[in-house]
């Protein structure tokens, strides 16, 4: 079976906090042929383990590298990696995938009046411009 795992599969594979549901969640994922791993499930994915759960950024960030690389696992690996370098920095996962992407798209510069998000890329030298 070739799957797309929605947010709460993986919630309840990572965190096992459901018997039942985390049990079924790891088995379909680890019995799957393919498993994709959708970009907004990703950024909902990091938003529930760091706000709901409090999981600390590293360990998101570590189990999300786990996952990317099951050897079933297909995923926009760019994206991710551009996800995982905000979140590594503090900042926001969701922000690097949309400027990553945005960037795919034809874009030259992310704008955001986040400052964090703004300070963050820029530091790794992308273009931005924070608006006020």
């Amino acid at each position: 079976m070739k799957i797309t795992a929605d947010t709460d599969v993986l919630v309840r594979a990572i965190t096992g906090d459901h018997e039942r549901q985390s049990k079924a969640a790891q088995a379909v994922l680890a019995k799957a042929e393919i498993v994709a791993l959708a970009l907004p499930a990703l950024c909902e994915l990091v938003w529930v383990l760091s706000q709901g759960y409090e999981i600390p950024l590293a360990e998101i960030a570590e189990a999300i590298r786990r996952l990317m690389n099951g050897t079933n696992v297909v995923v926009n690996r760019p994206a991710v990696e551009a996800g995982l370098a905000q979140l590594d920095a503090g900042g926001d996962f969701a922000d690097g995938v949309i400027a990553y992407e945005g960037n795919w798209l034809g874009a030259e510069t992310f704008v955001s009046f986040d400052k964090r998000a703004v300070k963050l890329m820029a530091g790794r030298g992308e273009s931005v411009s924070l608006l006020s």
